[in-house]
């Protein structure tokens, strides 16, 4: 298993479970996420759900009841609330990359899966007793009867060079909050001029018990204009942004410099190989795009445990593999193909899109059916991929309930 992110941590306790001995490569010298927060839908928490880390993660993270954005004239831009699903009680969950990658890790200690640290995998070739990994080091592993790739989406396993960078980033911090803090508590908001500015609050939970609650900022820009922005004045960027949205004076206030926010770039790619001999990849190294519809985690959690499925369910290590892929492809595209589709109106130079955005998708969106096929999309069950896996939603009710108690600890 190479990588130690949601997906590679997911599969391996997937797959320890069901009776295969795992290796974790990881290629930092201590495993650690990367990012701030994001979003966890019911199509992740499922996944979650299965694993038994569901109501631990549920602790950790900010209930989220609805995606909410308002362009620059006040004008509603995005109106997504989960009630629209028709599902009881059915929410998002904002959270830390680090509170999510906790709980995994802890997981797989747990169950004591060797990681080897400080393996960056540079490339890997298959022999006819096993796949290898050759390491940036120059040392090679020993064979392996299957490599699942979760290095994310700059993978350099059988790679081409091309990684399908996105002109627009995110500048992003995750800053404390306080009961006396005002922000919606249970939305992710954002703040659009056109399609070319964006602002953005999600609440993400607490880190830890005696940690305070946190949200995640961000702000859209251009990976061109990124070291522009590094070498204005930090209080210029700060008036462009009250400019948009006055009301996050109190989070820019606990920005201090250039160095508190950290740049995300963003890629949308898919792999040509999704799988080859004793080779599969899940997660960012077969496919990423924009984090415009939040499915990232949510969909490397899916590819985690249709792997396990696929090979529990196939006869052979290659009719297991096709089994995987399958069974996921069909997902994959289509939330490829409507990010692709998305992105445009919400990160781009373009004045067209935007105004279909705020013009036509968004009124018809508070509307019965569109609503219901919005909510989906967002919520990453479009495509009934659950039923593909034999995954079944969590008990809403319960999750709740473990979101509850960790806001009482927190206020006591």
């Amino acid at each position: 298993m190479v990588g130690c992110g949601p997906a590679g941590l997911a599969a391996a306790l997937a797959l320890h479970r069901d009776g295969h001995r795992i290796t974790l490569f990881e290629r930092f010298a201590e495993p650690r996420p990367l990012g701030s927060g994001l979003m966890l839908q019911p199509s992740g928490m499922a996944v979650l759900h299965r694993l038994g880390v569901a109501h631990e993660v549920a602790k950790r993270g900010a209930r989220i009841d609805a995606l909410f954005g308002l362009n620059e004239h006040g004008r509603i831009a995005l109106d997504a609330p989960y009630s629209s699903l028709g599902i009881k009680d059915a929410f998002g969950l904002g959270i830390h990359r680090a509170s999510l990658f906790s709980v995994l890790f802890d997981a797989v200690q747990i169950v004591a899966l060797p990681i080897l640290t400080g393996h960056e995998v540079k490339s890997s070739h298959s022999t006819t007793v096993g796949r290898v990994l050759e390491f940036a080091d120059g040392s090679r592993s020993r064979p392996f009867d299957l490599v699942v790739d979760a290095s994310g989406w700059g993978t350099q396993i059988e790679a081409g060079k091309n990684h399908g960078l996105l002109p627009f980033g995110a500048l992003w911090a995750s800053l404390p909050v306080g009961e006396n803090d005002s922000f919606a508590r249970n939305l992710l908001e954002q703040r659009y001029r056109r399609a070319s500015q964006m602002v953005g609050v999600l609440p993400i939970g607490s880190r830890g018990a005696n940690d305070p609650d946190e949200v995640a900022f961000f702000w859209s820009l251009r990976r061109a204009d990124h070291e522009k922005w590094r070498a204005s004045a930090l209080d210029q960027w700060k008036e462009e942004v009250l400019s948009l949205w006055p009301q996050v004076e109190f989070l820019l206030d606990r920005i201090d410099s250039h160095d508190d926010l950290t740049f995300a770039r963003y890629a949308h790619r898919t792999a040509k190989r999704v799988q080859g001999k004793r080779l599969i990849r899940i997660g960012d190294a077969w496919h990423s795009a924009s984090p415009q519809l939040g499915q990232g985690a949510n969909m490397a959690l899916l590819d985690a445990w249709g792997l396990a499925l696929g090979l529990r369910e196939g006869r052979t290590l290659d009719e297991g593999l096709r089994l995987a892929s399958a069974w996921r492809g069909d997902h994959v595209a289509i939330y490829r193909f409507v990010t692709a589709a998305f992105t445009p109106m919400f990160q781009s130079e373009a004045s067209l899109w935007p105004l279909l955005r705020d013009r036509v998708l968004a009124p018809l969106s508070r509307t019965g059916p569109i609503a219901a096929l919005q909510a989906r999309l967002m919520s990453g069950l479009f495509g009934w991929p659950l039923a593909q896996l034999g995954l079944e939603l969590p008990e809403y009710s319960e999750m709740a309930s473990s979101i509850a108690t960790r806001a009482s600890s927190l206020s006591q």
